[in-house]
């Protein structure tokens, strides 16, 4: 059971957050816990669909955004956004299993999403204190300069959701995935 109330319809949030969650159960087909518990705060929830929407935009691949959120989820322990990420890289982004895993792992077995991945990692391990040669090294790989910023801001974003809902306990509504093996 989540630690604040996670609304348990759209009618039953704020009346503010009422039209976000809609606009999200339009795009998705429903409206995910995550939504739900983040839509107790309706400028919380506009902040992270502005960035999110935003983000989607970008110059990323879907896959590639997919992939950073597997690695990041993965190593801030969010058992929600695993079982989230993991979903949508498969049914979505269209990800192999094999590819999902050496993600979580915070890895890639595409040279260039590779790079994106392990620079993600790099920069939650050192909480953004990443050495220059860090960037230049996913810029050797063939990152722009917006991409690079995009795989900053994806961090970010994904950090956000995996506090949010490791802090909140958000009942997971996907199906749930394993622990990797140390």
């Amino acid at each position: 059971m989540s630690r604040i109330p996670t609304p348990s319809s759209i009618d039953a949030a704020p009346e503010a957050s009422r039209e976000l969650l809609q606009a999200v159960q339009k795009q998705l087909g429903s409206a995910p816990n995550l939504f739900r518990i983040v839509s107790n705060s309706p400028a919380a929830l506009e902040g992270y669909l502005g960035l999110n929407g935003a983000l989607a935009k970008g110059a990323l691949s879907a896959p590639t955004r997919e992939r950073i959120a597997l690695a990041v989820a993965e190593i801030n322990g969010c058992d929600y956004c695993l079982a989230a990420h993991s979903y949508l890289a498969e049914h979505i982004a269209k990800l192999t299993g094999a590819e999902i895993l050496a993600n979580r792992k915070g890895g890639s077995s595409d040279a260039k999403a590779d790079a994106a991945v392990r620079f993600a990692v790099e920069i939650v391990l050192s909480r953004g204190g990443v050495p220059a040669e860090a960037v230049e090294k996913v810029k050797a790989a063939g990152y722009s300069d917006a991409e690079i910023v995009e795989i900053i801001a994806h961090v970010a974003l994904n950090t956000l959701t995996n506090y949010m809902n490791s802090v909140l306990d958000t009942a997971i509504d996907f199906p749930t995935v394993s622990k990797i093996a140390a």
